[in-house]
Parts: C-alpha cells; sequence; structure tokens
C-alpha cells in the first residue's frame, strides 16, 4: 500500500521513504504520479507523468486531451444522430403504437401486487414473460415499480391484470 508523505525529505537526492511504495532508499527522484509531485524511489520513477509527455509541456498536453475529448464526443453525437435518423425512418415507415398502447394509471403498489401474484403461481421472472410473450426487462420495471420511467406499455399491464386476475390500474 502506497505510504503518504509527511513532508520529510524534498528534493531529488538524499534518505527518504519513497511516497508510492513505501521503501526506505538513499536517493529519491521527483515525480508527477496523477498530478501530485511526489518524492519516489528509482523502481516507481518509471510512473512519472511528465516523462511520458514525449517532451510537451503539461499545458500542450492538457489540451491535447481536450481536444481529442471533443473529437471523440463530435464522433459519439454523430453515431447518435445515426442511429436515431435509422430509428426514426423505421417509426416513418411502420407507424408507432403509442395511442393503442398507453400505460393506464396505475395503483400506487402495483409492483408488490404482480411480484406477489407471480411468486405465489411459482414463476420465475424470465418463465412468466416467456408465457406472456414480454420482455423480462419490462416485468422487472413493473415489479420494481418504475414501469412508467421504464416506459412499459399498457398492453404489459394489461396482460399481467389478466394473467393473475389482479388490478393494477386505477379506474
Amino acid at each position: 500500500m502506497a505510504k503518504y508523505s509527511t513532508g520529510g525529505s524534498r528534493g531529488g537526492s538524499s534518505d527518504g521513504t519513497c511516497e508510492l511504495c513505501g521503501q526506505t532508499t538513499d536517493s529519491l527522484t521527483t515525480a508527477t504520479v496523477a498530478g501530485a509531485e511526489l518524492n519516489v524511489c528509482s523502481n516507481c520513477a518509471n510512473l512519472d507523468e511528465s516523462k511520458k509527455t514525449g517532451g510537451h509541456s503539461r499545458g500542450e498536453d492538457q489540451s491535447r486531451s481536450e481536444a481529442d475529448r471533443r473529437k471523440r464526443a463530435a464522433q459519439n453525437t454523430a453515431r447518435q444522430l445515426d442511429s436515431a435518423q435509422s430509428e426514426s425512418n423505421y417509426w416513418e415507415e411502420h407507424g408507432s403504437n403509442y395511442d393503442a398502447d398507453q400505460l393506464p394509471y396505475l395503483v400506487s403498489d402495483y409492483g408488490e401486487r404482480v411480484t406477489n401474484a407471480r411468486q405465489g403461481a411459482g414463476y420465475t421472472q424470465e418463465e412468466l414473460a416467456e408465457e406472456l410473450g414480454i420482455e423480462e426487462n419490462d416485468l422487472l420495471a413493473v415489479e420494481q415499480g418504475r414501469a412508467t420511467q421504464a416506459s412499459v406499455g399498457g398492453s404489459v399491464v394489461r396482460a399481467l391484470e389478466e394473467k393473475f386476475d389482479i388490478s393494477l390500474s386505477e379506474e
């Protein structure tokens, strides 16, 4: 485990303890590790970030990493837009079924009701989802009481109500 500095030895020379590994040595060097300047032994000196930059200043490295970060962010945004465009084409071609599958207003303990009914009937979540032809993630969201956040369709709620003869929605 790394040993933390108590402010004992300074500079790149004599007697001290490595602030990374704790080794006692006659010669310590100053190294930048995770943004902190530490007195380290020769074994830990290879972790010196200032020597891995290829001679660039810290400011140049930060601007490069910022530029790289921005480039990756732009690439991710472009990928998301491409994905969204293909999804929107799907909905334009096939239409949506939002009106027919609206989630009804649910009673406050709907998740517990479904969990108790499923367990009482001896089903696992996987078995029940398969039997009803619904996504297991949708069933999990209902049981955890987060059907609205997970955009579970009303058809899932209706299938559960019919299967177990329980009421999950407010009239």
